[in-house]
């Protein structure tokens, strides 16, 4: 499956259409489901336009249909990290065993992001990780159990899980066991999110309009949060500290 013209020869747009035509001839993919992320798939995608998709996607997508991994998740997954399907297929295979092993469930989303984490981490890697978060608290156990909860954990940079960790124990006074069994927690980012939101809090007990605060008045949607913690209370301060430290002003 050969370009038209060279890839010197050729713009973003041409290469997005090819390689939406490509997806769509070997895995019935419809065009109108790639367009509102076109920018996004040819982002994903670009280091891999000139190979021959066929002998490098199909057999690993096949691995999955033999997992019983939902057509939908695959397609999905397929737009948002393309490569992860261009991987050596013994690789491929070999993860999914594991995953399988782990007692993940392919006809749920979490065992794609599972997949995703393993064949992306090498050993020396999730060794490395593993030692970051026994640092911070944890033991073997946690750190199994962790990934089975949220596996997404193991992607996070070891400078990403020792600032969120420091941030939860340090500052906010929890145990870092705490944060093991709840590992969703890990994934929020401390400058858009944490911080900003943790700032609002301090201030609405400094002035005594709550008592108390918990996680999950950190992890809220944004919507309600502004609803519960700036605007419920009309003080214009509060919405400036907010975005202050969002750096929004």
């Amino acid at each position: 499956m050969a370009f038209h013209k060279p890839k010197s020869e050729r713009s973003s747009k041409e290469d997005l259409d090819c390689f939406c035509s490509i997806l769509r001839k070997l895995f019935c993919l419809n065009y109108a489901s790639f367009t509102p992320k076109g920018s996004q798939v040819y982002k994903n995608f670009s280091s891999v336009l000139t190979r021959d998709l066929k002998p490098v996607f199909s057999p690993n997508l096949a691995i999955l249909q033999e997992c019983g991994v939902p057509e939908s998740f695959v397609r999905t997954h397929l737009v948002i990290r393309p490569r992860m399907f261009a991987e050596n297929h013994d690789k491929f295979r070999r993860t999914a065993e594991e995953v399988k092993k782990m007692g993940f469930d392919p006809l749920r989303q979490l065992f794609l992001i599972a997949f995703q984490a393993l064949i992306g981490t090498s050993k020396s890697l999730w060794e490395k990780k593993s030692i970051v978060f026994k640092q911070c608290g944890w033991t073997d156990e946690d750190v199994v159990s962790a990934f089975e909860k949220y596996p997404r954990c193991m992607i996070l940079s070891e400078h990403n899980i020792t600032a969120t960790m420091k941030f939860y124990v340090k500052t906010m006074g929890f145990k870092s066991s705490y944060i093991a069994i709840r590992p969703a927690l890990l994934s929020y980012s401390l400058e858009r999110s944490l911080i900003p939101r943790y700032s609002v809090l301090q201030a609405l007990l400094s002035k005594g309009l709550i008592d108390k605060f918990s996680a999950s008045s950190l992890v809220c949607s944004e919507k309600l949060f502004l609803q519960r913690f700036v605007t419920s209370y009309e003080d214009p301060y509060l919405l400036k500290l907010y975005e202050e430290k969002r750096g929004l002003s």
